[in-house]
């Protein structure tokens, strides 16, 4: 079964506190944030992400951009995020695929939901994201468990004597 998501960008960043937050001072940098943080996500579900940005007024704008993988859209001119997200999602829902869309915005989700994909709040997905950044350290730190010393593991024989020579101050 293959999976797509497609993430209303602003409507996140508006809805998660810390890009919220990061929003009022630097709009760019809530922007990378949230790139960065789904691009992790993508990584680690296996799923397809498309992250729609909405560029309405801003003339000549539109288009896709690849950043790690990650599917960024910009709408065109006169376009809106919804109008993109509902185009977008019409276009994946299939067989053998599962089309979820997040976006905390009601009216869309009512029209996504009706299309046949499935909604995701922003609070659902943030939940999602914190969970799988918790599962990739864990597995980090399982993986690293069993290490004394990594640095240990990569040395030469030669190289670890040498080391033990001047340890003991010889």
């Amino acid at each position: 079964m293959k999976e797509y998501l497609i993430v209303d960008g602003y409507n996140i960043i508006g809805a998660w506190p810390e890009l919220a937050k990061l929003k009022d001072v630097e709009l760019e940098e809530a922007r990378d944030r949230l790139i960065g943080m789904l691009a992790d996500y993508q990584a680690y579900s296996g799923m397809k992400v498309y992250l729609v940005f909405d560029a309405y007024k801003v003339p000549g704008l539109g288009g896709k951009y690849v950043e790690s993988k990650l599917e960024i859209v910009y709408t065109r001119e006169k376009e809106t995020a919804d109008e993109l997200i509902e185009r977008l999602s019409l276009s994946l829902i299939g067989r053998r695929r599962h089309v979820y869309v997040a976006t905390s915005d009601m009216a869309e989700q009512s029209v996504i939901f009706g299309q046949g994909a499935f909604r995701l709040t922003a609070r659902e997905l943030l939940v999602k994201v914190k969970q799988s950044r918790r599962d990739v350290e864990e597995r980090i730190q399982v993986k690293d468990a069993g290490k004394k010393n990594s640095i240990d593991g990569a040395l030469p024989d030669d190289i670890k004597q040498i080391f033990e020579k001047w340890r003991r101050g010889n």
